[in-house]
């Protein structure tokens, strides 16, 4: 249709290790029922969890180390390297540790790094949880996070400030959508790439959207603002791949007409 501007993914983002920094990718293959590759593969646990690794099964966030609570993480600036399963850590703009998180003595420097800085935060010896095919998302689900870059600016006319996206922590960021499109489409499905994906929630927003990605500081009250203004405290939705294949910035994000609730 003529004049209707083109819905395009803005950004694609992943975060290997739960908390920490987002890593923006130019490109994607994505599996179906699958998570982005290695995104949430680590947590890093805040005291016994009971995670078994042999048997692994969604924990609420509230066992690892997070922003929702630990917005100190937002400081540190992280790099994981799929080849060599290195994690580097810099803080204050110098590299702190670096560890292959698939070793015992890779795990122990990380974690000996955050025993040493993160004392105050700690419920018990922080340890670095991982188990094959498992991602320590927010939901039991494997799921993308799509977030809706109209949204984040609709927030920032609530709040009266400017909203970074990546409070969010998104997988994928969409422009061209009108403010809260997303919503409306819960059981659709959507084609990106040759990805076919299918929206199945709304996600609903904690405390960490309240922490500057930049500053680490907590700043805001965004749930609050929003359950004030829109009588929900909700920003973005969760798709599962249902037909996999890769995904590009840039590319262009169709809904599937055909599709059923």
């Amino acid at each position: 249709m003529h004049g209707t501007p083109a819905v395009t993914v803005n950004g694609i983002y992943r975060y290997p290790v739960k908390g920490l920094s987002p890593e923006a990718l130019p490109s994607v293959t994505l599996r179906e029922g699958q998570t982005l590759p290695a995104d949430r593969r680590y947590a890093i646990e805040n005291g016994p969890s009971g995670f078994a690794p042999a048997d692994p099964k969604y924990f609420p966030k509230s066992r690892f180390l997070m922003l929702m609570r630990n917005e100190s993480l937002a400081g540190l600036q992280t790099r994981y390297d799929d080849a060599s399963n290195i994690l580097t850590i810099h803080a204050n703009g110098a590299e702190a540790v670096r560890g292959d998180l698939e070793t015992q003595e890779g795990r122990a420097a990380i974690e000996t790094f955050f025993k040493e800085n993160f004392a105050p935060e700690l419920k018990g010896p922080p340890k670095i949880l991982a188990a094959p095919g498992h991602s320590f998302s927010d939901v039991a689900a494997k799921v993308v996070s799509i977030i809706n870059l109209a949204s984040v600016a609709a927030i920032e006319t609530v709040v009266g400030q400017p909203v970074h996206p990546l409070r969010f922590r998104g997988n994928l960021y969409v422009n061209g959508w009108p403010a809260w499109h997303e919503f409306d489409l819960l059981g659709k499905e959507l084609t990106i790439g040759s990805v076919q994906l299918k929206v199945i929630k709304r996600i609903v927003r904690c405390a960490a959207v309240n922490v500057d990605p930049v500053t680490a500081e907590r700043d805001m009250n965004i749930p609050h603002a929003l359950m004030q203004t829109f009588d929900h405290a909700d920003c973005g939705v969760y798709a599962e791949v249902i037909a996999g294949g890769s995904i590009a910035t840039g590319d262009t994000v169709t809904e599937l007409i055909s599709s059923t609730a």
